[in-house]
C-alpha cells in the first residue's frame, strides 16, 4: 500500500482496511483545501435552515473554537416556533418568514368574523346577518388586520421576489391578497357610501381563507423542510470550550480554547475531548475518534502520535504540543468544504415556483386584458373581471400541492427508517444516473475477522494465535481485536506480552516467555529481504484481506489474514441499483487488488480505491463535472463535505452526527437496501406532486380565460363564486391525493 510508510498503528498490512478508518496523521493534507474561512463567508453560509435569528453578527464570524461555546439548546430546529424569525427558501431569496405557527392561528381568530359575517364566495349570503352597516364595518376591520398581519409575509416575499425579478408563489399570492383587499376596500365604500344601482362584489371572504390556506400551506411546507440541525453547529460541539494549556513552570491553567496557539502545549486527560490538532509529547491513551473519522474502535496512541481535535481520549492523560488550531485546524478544514457544498446547491428552485412564476405572468397578463376589453361595459364590470381574473388565479391549491405531499412522504418514509431531512432530494433523485459508495460502514460491518491463520515451521496454529493475542493484549485496533476475539473463541489461554511497543511503519514487537516477537506486514519483510510464502500471503491479500506476520528474530512463525465483513444487503442494493439504470460506484481507501475483490463480490463494474478521506469529495465533483447526477453514501465526518457536495447525500444512520447532519436521507436502520426504498419513495413522490400541481393549477387553463369573458358572446362568463368553488376543490383533490401515497402503494 502507498501509504504504509505513513501509518502510526500497529502498522500491520492495511490491504483490506478502508482509508475512512485511518487517522489524521495518515491523511494527506497537501491535497484539502486550506483555504480559510472569513467572518463574511461565515455569515452567508447557508445552514439548512437553522435558525438565524438566534445568531448575532458576531456568532456568525467566530472562530469555530468559540462556536463549540455556543449554547446549542437555544437552536431548537425540529420546532416552527423559533422566536419569530424563522428562515425559508422562496425564488431563491432566503426570507425572514415570521413565526408561521403563530401566525396561522392567530389568523384563524381574527378571521372568525369575516367567515361569519362576509357574503360566502360572492353569493351574497353570510352565515349570519343582523345588520348590514355594523357587519360591512367588522368585516373591513377584520379584513385590514388579517391583510397586514396574516399577509405580512407574503407581501415581504413578493418584495424579494420581485427585487430579485423572480417573480414566483409569494408574488401571486401578494397579488390575490391584495387586489381582494382592495377591492373589498372599494366595494365597502361603494355599498355603504355612493350607493350603486347594484351591489358591488365583495371579495372579504376569499381574502380570509386565502390568507389562512397559504399559511397553513407554508408553514407545513417550513416544518417539512427545516426540521434538520445544522452541520456546521455539530462540527463546532465537537471541541471542548476550555483546555489545560500547559504553561512554561510545566503547570496547568484553564483558558478557553479560542487562545489556544500553535507552539503551545496542553493537557487532555481522561474522558475529555482534544481541543486541538497536535503531536504527543507525554503518555499513552486509548483514543475514539469516531466523531471525526468515522472508526468505531479506539485506536491506541502515545508519544510522537498525532491526535485530531475534537476526538475523546478515553483513559490516560496525555500531554499535547499543538500543531492546528482554529482555521488550521483538521475540523475546520473539514468545516470549510462542507460549508462550500452546502452553499453550491442551496439555490434549487421548487416546481411549485415555477408554476406560480408562469401563472403569475399568465393571470396578470390575461386579467389586465379583460379590464380593457370590459372597460367599455363600465369601470365596475372591468375593474369585477380583472379582479375574478386574480383571485381564481390565486393559489389555494397550489400552495398545499407540494408540501401535503412532501410532508405525507416524510412520515412514510420515517415508518420505515428514512429521515427525509431535505425536499430537494426527492426532486432531485429523478435524475440521479450513479450513486457513490463508502465501502467501510456502508457495503461493509467494519469489523474485522481472522479469515486464517497460517504456521510455519513447527509452530501450530495454536502456538500462533497464543502469542499473536499476547503481542495485540493491550491494543483496541479493530485488527488487534479480530485476533483477541479469535483467541476467546478458540479457548486459547495466554499471557500479555511484556514490553511491547509499535513500530513504525512496521507493527509491534514485544516479550513473550523471555523471547522477542514482532507482528509485521509484507512491506518490512520484503525489504528486510526475510523469506516468507509469498504466494499464500498474495492469495489472502487478493480475497481482500490485512494480512500480518508473525516474526521470531528472522523466522516467520506464520501469517494471519484478516477481513471484513460484506453487509447482508449490500449484493441486494448494487442489483437493485442496476436493474433501475443507475450505476453503482464504490469509493475505498483500500489497494487495488483487495478493492477490485469486493467489487467483484458485489457485482461492481465501477470502483475508485486508494482515495484519501478528502479525495472522496473530488470525486463527486468529478463525476459532477462529467455530466452526472449523484448520491453520495457514507458515515464519518470525513463523508460530510462528499455527502454535502453530492446532489443528493444520504448518510448510514450508525455513522456520526456530523455525517447525518450534512445528508439530505438518513438511514435510520443503516441498511444499505434502504437505498432502494428511499429512490422507491421519491419516485411515487415524484408522481404525486406532479398530479398535485397540474391539479392545483391545471383548473386555470380553463378557469382564467372563462373568468376573463372569453366566451361572454356565447352567454358563458365565469362567475366568482364558481371559480372559487372550483377553486375549493382542486384543493380537496390535491388533499386526497396527497393522502393517497401510502407505504403500501411504494411497496407495490
Amino acid at each position: 500500500m502507498a501509504n504504509d510508510d505513513k501509518m502510526t498503528h500497529k502498522d500491520h498490512d492495511m490491504s483490506g482496511m478502508d482509508h475512512s478508518q485511518m487517522t489524521h496523521q495518515e491523511m494527506d493534507h497537501s491535497k484539502m483545501d486550506h483555504a480559510h474561512m472569513s467572518h463574511d463567508e461565515m455569515a452567508k453560509m447557508d445552514h439548512h435552515g437553522m435558525a438565524h435569528s438566534k445568531m448575532t453578527h458576531e456568532t456568525a464570524g467566530m472562530d469555530h473554537s468559540q462556536m463549540s461555546g455556543m449554547d446549542h439548546s437555544h437552536m431548537d430546529h425540529g420546532d416552527m416556533d423559533m422566536g419569530g424569525h424563522d428562515m425559508m427558501m422562496h425564488g431563491g431569496q432566503m426570507m425572514h418568514m415570521g413565526n408561521l405557527k403563530q401566525k396561522f392561528w392567530v389568523s384563524v381568530v381574527l378571521s372568525l368574523p369575516v367567515l361569519l359575517l362576509a357574503p360566502i364566495m360572492g353569493l351574497n349570503r353570510p352565515v349570519f346577518n343582523f345588520n348590514s352597516i355594523v357587519q360591512d364595518w367588522v368585516v373591513v376591520l377584520f379584513d385590514t388586520i388579517i391583510f397586514f398581519y396574516g399577509g405580512k409575509v407574503f407581501l415581504q416575499g413578493a418584495k424579494a421576489e420581485l427585487q430579485s425579478k423572480e417573480p414566483a408563489m409569494m408574488t401571486l399570492i401578494a397579488m390575490g391578497i391584495t387586489v381582494s383587499y382592495v377591492y373589498s376596500l372599494y366595494a365597502f365604500i361603494a355599498n355603504n357610501f355612493l350607493h350603486p344601482q347594484t351591489m358591488v362584489m365583495d371579495f372579504s371572504f376569499e381574502l380570509a381563507t386565502l390568507i389562512l390556506i397559504m399559511l397553513l400551506g407554508h408553514w407545513i411546507e417550513m416544518n417539512a423542510v427545516m426540521g434538520a440541525g445544522d452541520a456546521l453547529q455539530k462540527m463546532a460541539a465537537l471541541l471542548p470550550k476550555t483546555a489545560h494549556r500547559v504553561t512554561a513552570d510545566g503547570r496547568t491553567e484553564d483558558v478557553p480554547v479560542s487562545q489556544l496557539q500553535v507552539g503551545e502545549s496542553f493537557q487532555v486527560r481522561a474522558g475529555e475531548s482534544i481541543p486541538a490538532d497536535g503531536t504527543i509529547t507525554a503518555g499513552t491513551s486509548t483514543v475514539n475518534e469516531s466523531l471525526v473519522t468515522g472508526e468505531s474502535a479506539a485506536v491506541a496512541k502515545k508519544s510522537g502520535d498525532r491526535v485530531i481535535g475534537g476526538a475523546t481520549n478515553n483513559d490516560g492523560t496525555l500531554t499535547v504540543a499543538i500543531t492546528g488550531t482554529g482555521k488550521s485546524g483538521y475540523l475546520a478544514q473539514v468545516m470549510q468544504l462542507v460549508q462550500s457544498a452546502q452553499q453550491a446547491k442551496s439555490n434549487a428552485e421548487s416546481k411549485a415556483d415555477t408554476v406560480a412564476k408562469y401563472l403569475f405572468y399568465a393571470a396578470l397578463s390575461v386579467g389586465i386584458i379583460a379590464f380593457f376589453a370590459w372597460l367599455p361595459q363600465g369601470l365596475d364590470t372591468a375593474f369585477a373581471r380583472m379582479v375574478t381574473v386574480f383571485i381564481i388565479a390565486c393559489p389555494h391549491a397550489l400552495g398545499l400541492a407540494i408540501p401535503l405531499v412532501v410532508a405525507r412522504s416524510t412520515v412514510i418514509g420515517a415508518q420505515n427508517g428514512l429521515l427525509i431531512r431535505n425536499r430537494q432530494a426527492i426532486e432531485a433523485s429523478t435524475q440521479i444516473s450513479h450513486v457513490l459508495l463508502d465501502k467501510t460502514g456502508t457495503l461493509t460491518e467494519g469489523k474485522f475477522t481472522v479469515n486464517a491463520l497460517v504456521p510455519a515451521g513447527d509452530t501450530d496454529k495454536d502456538t500462533l494465535l497464543r502469542r499473536l493475542a499476547a503481542l495485540e493484549s493491550n491494543s483496541t485496533h479493530p485488527l488487534a481485536q479480530a485476533i483477541l476475539s479469535a483467541a476467546k473463541a478458540a479457548k486459547v489461554d495466554f499471557t500479555p506480552a511484556k514490553n511491547t511497543q509499535n513500530l513504525p511503519g512496521v507493527g509491534i514487537k514485544g516479550t513473550i516467555d523471555g523471547t522477542e516477537y514482532t507482528i509485521v506486514n509484507a512491506k518490512y519483510l520484503t525489504s528486510q529481504h526475510i523469506a516468507f510464502d509469498e504466494q499464500i500471503s498474495d492469495e489472502w491479500a487478493g480475497k481482500g484481506n490485512s494480512v500480518s506476520f508473525l516474526l521470531q528474530g528472522e523466522t516467520v512463525q506464520g501469517l494471519v489474514a484478516e477481513g471484513d465483513t460484506i453487509k447482508a444487503g449490500a449484493k441486494h442494493l448494487i442489483t437493485g441499483l442496476q436493474k433501475r439504470g443507475i450505476t453503482p460506484v464504490m469509493l475505498t481507501g483500500d489497494n487495488p487488488k483487495a478493492a477490485a475483490h469486493v467489487a467483484n463480490l458485489l457485482g461492481l463494474t465501477e470502483f475508485h480505491g486508494g482515495l484519501l478521506p478528502d479525495d472522496k469529495q473530488k470525486m463527486v465533483g468529478q463525476y459532477q463535472a462529467d455530466g452526472h447526477h449523484v448520491i453520495m453514501v457514507g458515515d464519518g465526518v470525513n463523508d460530510a463535505p462528499s455527502l454535502a457536495k453530492a446532489d443528493i447525500g444520504i448518510a448510514i444512520g450508525a455513522g456520526t452526527d456530523v455525517a447525518i447532519d450534512s445528508a439530505d436521507v438518513v438511514l435510520v436502520k443503516s441498511d444499505p437496501q434502504d437505498i432502494l426504498h428511499f429512490l422507491d419513495l421519491a419516485r411515487i413522490t415524484n408522481r404525486k406532486m406532479v398530479q398535485n400541481l397540474w391539479w392545483g393549477a391545471g383548473y386555470n387553463i380553463l378557469a382564467i380565460p372563462l373568468a376573463a369573458g372569453i366566451l361572454a358572446f356565447a352567454g358563458i362568463i365565469l362567475d366568482p363564486a364558481v371559480g372559487a368553488i372550483l377553486m375549493s376543490l382542486s384543493t380537496v383533490i390535491v388533499a386526497l391525493n396527497a393522502m393517497g401515497l401510502t407505504a403500501a402503494k411504494i411497496k407495490e
